[in-house]
């Protein structure tokens, strides 16, 4: 995209994301000072925001919702959000009518293209790919996005089934749930997505599958940026980051593991306190928020180098 072409002196401290006027998340968002963007006012911008489509597969989509605009909103880039949910699957956890005025089946944009591309996590880790009652959906989705998307960013569930899906890289299931925070580390600093990355940051994890440093290695196509001695490969990039892969949840809340946690004590499931996550491991003491400049420098960065940067500006 040519950056000078129909420029605009428009002055913002944060990214104008562009959602419709009326979603939820939009106003817990303006409460935090983020900048969003409804329909009215984006028009009157000249200039041609980045399009950005996110296939929201997790189970509490208002919370992701907001997750992911606070992760996308620390650049000047003006970015039109278009949230996706697949069609072979009923949600259980957020209504019908949500979905319906909000979110786009993929049949309604599978002719379109899109800058930016986001498939989340799922909780459906423990069950066989094969086995999802939307993976054939999944494959459909995951092929378009090669040709009709710049740079398709991977996460958590969704970075395993695309691995698997485009380089059949199978996941393993690990003897205890790995869940909390974990220091990882930069292999490469050259390349742009961690650009302005410490040596080692943090970034939370909660999964109970995961893959071999070994098979990654294996495929030349693919290169391992970061890694947890804990937690394993963190980000993963392949075809100079027209696919990106995080094994993790950077754009978690500060509460978002202290919520799983709860809740699955409450069911009576075998659940450990997430490490390195409440002061001496306490779940009385609120955690504190160690891992979010680093998130938002990986969206930034993303946006930036792997969306903004190499898509055309004529779609």
């Amino acid at each position: 995209m040519n950056p000078n072409k129909n420029k605009k002196d428009v002055k913002v401290n944060k990214m104008p994301i562009k959602v419709q006027g009326d979603l939820p998340a939009k106003a817990v968002i303006e409460q935090e000072n983020i900048f969003i963007m409804d329909e009215n006012r984006a028009i009157m911008q000249d200039i041609r925001p980045l399009k950005i489509a996110i296939l929201n597969l997790m189970p509490l989509k208002h919370e992701t919702e907001i997750q992911l605009l606070r992760a996308l909103s620390n650049t000047p880039l003006q970015v039109d959000i278009t949230f996706v949910c697949v069609e072979s699957h009923i949600s259980k956890n957020t209504p019908a009518s949500h979905l319906n005025q909000f979110y786009s089946k993929f049949s309604e944009i599978e002719d379109k293209h899109f800058d930016g591309f986001i498939i989340t996590g799922a909780p459906v880790e423990q069950m066989e790919f094969e086995d999802v009652t939307y993976w054939d959906e999944m494959k459909i989705i995951m092929e378009w996005s090669k040709t009709h998307v710049t740079s398709t960013l991977h996460i958590c569930w969704g970075a395993q089934a695309g691995l698997y899906y485009h380089y059949g890289i199978k996941k393993e299931l690990l003897k205890e749930k790995l869940f909390g925070i974990f220091d990882h580390k930069v292999l490469h600093r050259k390349v742009p997505l961690v650009r302005g990355f410490d040596d080692v940051f943090k970034a939370p994890h909660s999964r109970h599958t995961s893959f071999l440093r070994e098979d990654i290695l294996k495929n030349p196509k693919l290169q391992i940026v970061a890694e947890s001695e804990e937690a394993g490969p963190f980000i993963v990039i392949s075809e100079a980051g027209k696919q990106i892969f995080v094994t993790g949840h950077p754009e978690y809340d500060r509460n978002t593991l202290d919520i799983e946690y709860k809740r699955d004590m409450e069911k009576g499931l075998d659940i450990n306190i997430p490490k390195n996550y409440y002061e001496n491991d306490d779940p009385s003491i609120p955690p504190l928020l160690t891992w979010r400049g680093h998130a938002n420098g990986l969206y930034t960065n993303w946006l930036n180098y792997y969306v903004y940067q190499v898509t055309p500006y004529h779609l």
